[in-house]
């Protein structure tokens, strides 16, 4: 009985030992300056990131399909800023005295499902658009342009590698049609402000998702206070799609974009793929927000500089484990 128990119990120890290969062949431990990136993202992050980090430090993060995401209800988020679309793909409208400037266009075959609906929901007409800002050349962000464009003769500005980037895109078969670009109008420049009657758009290029992907900054009211707001508008969702190069150019666009912000005074923060971030709990705040209460997407200076730090390290954290394979 004694050698049996003995026998069994060097079994058990055998079997957990080859779980535990099992196991560790499946999840390889992270090296330690991966763990290091890993730490300082947290710590910079806090409880506000908390999300961005979960979502952009894991090793392969999934943004699922945006395009079937829930369709939030369309809201005045500022005096002269309005969000709808996606909730992983939303579409901003920003309005002037001189007519509308959108950031996107959303998806090409949901422009008369959400982006029509979604504006006249807020007593936005389309025939108002001027301006669609597209803040970098997927089929996301510019799906909905040619329609506008068509449509309402609004003008559709990229930067210049971005409008060479969606050539990729043309074709004349039946099929690429609902997917068609644009065609090609203005072009944004670094730092030139886009301005449409009393309201100004600063484009910060922002390469590394795509070859010309933009941020935007510009100023929102709340009742008698102004804030700047910027949108990086060029976040990468899934790295496994982006070569090492491609990485390290999207650290130097973190590092520039964060620069102008801090020049600009950034304490408003946006995005247009906001599953990086708490913009659900920030509508949810919104529309329970009282007279006299702080504004849910005034996030605050060094709050925003600290958003752009943890994608930062997150981004380090990816490229350290392609270095340790």
């Amino acid at each position: 009985m004694k050698q049996k128990n003995i026998l069994q119990a060097i079994i058990a120890i055998l079997f957990g030992l080859g779980w535990a290969l099992v196991l560790n062949a499946q999840e390889p431990r992270d090296s330690t300056e991966v763990t290091d990136y890993l730490d300082a993202a947290r710590q910079i992050a806090g409880d506000q990131w908390r999300n961005t980090v979960n979502f952009l430090c894991g090793a392969n993060p999934n943004p699922g399909n945006a395009a079937e995401s829930a369709v939030i209800v369309p809201t005045k988020i500022f005096s002269n800023l309005y969000a709808l679309g996606r909730s992983h793909a939303v579409v901003y409208a920003i309005t002037t005295d001189e007519g509308i400037i959108l950031i996107d266009a959303g998806y090409p075959e949901q422009v008369e499902s959400v982006l029509l609906p979604g504006l006249r929901a807020l007593g936005l007409s389309p025939d108002d658009i001027r301006f669609v800002i597209v803040a970098h050349g997927h089929r996301d962000h510019y799906g909905g342009s040619r329609y506008l464009q068509e449509q309402y003769g609004a003008t559709i500005i990229l930067s210049a590698a971005d409008w060479d980037f969606m050539d990729q895109y043309r074709t004349d078969s039946a099929e690429g049609s609902i997917i068609q670009p644009p065609e090609r109008d203005r072009v944004a420049e670094e730092r030139q402000p886009i301005v449409l009657g009393d309201t100004s758009v600063v484009p910060v290029l922002v390469p590394g998702h795509t070859p010309g992907a933009l941020g935007l900054l510009f100023s929102v009211r709340d009742g008698d206070e102004e804030h700047v707001a910027a949108m990086f508008g060029g976040t990468i969702l899934n790295t496994s799609r982006i070569s090492d190069d491609g990485l390290q150019q999207y650290l130097s666009s973190l590092e520039h974009f964060g620069a102008v912000a801090r020049q600009m005074g950034v304490d408003v923060e946006i995005q247009n793929h906001p599953i990086v971030d708490n913009m659900d709990e920030k509508l949810r705040q919104l529309s329970a927000r009282r007279a006299n209460e702080s504004h849910p997407f005034v996030v605050g200076e060094s709050a925003y500089q600290n958003f752009l730090g943890v994608i930062a390290e997150c981004t380090k954290a990816e490229i350290a484990r392609r270095s340790s394979e």
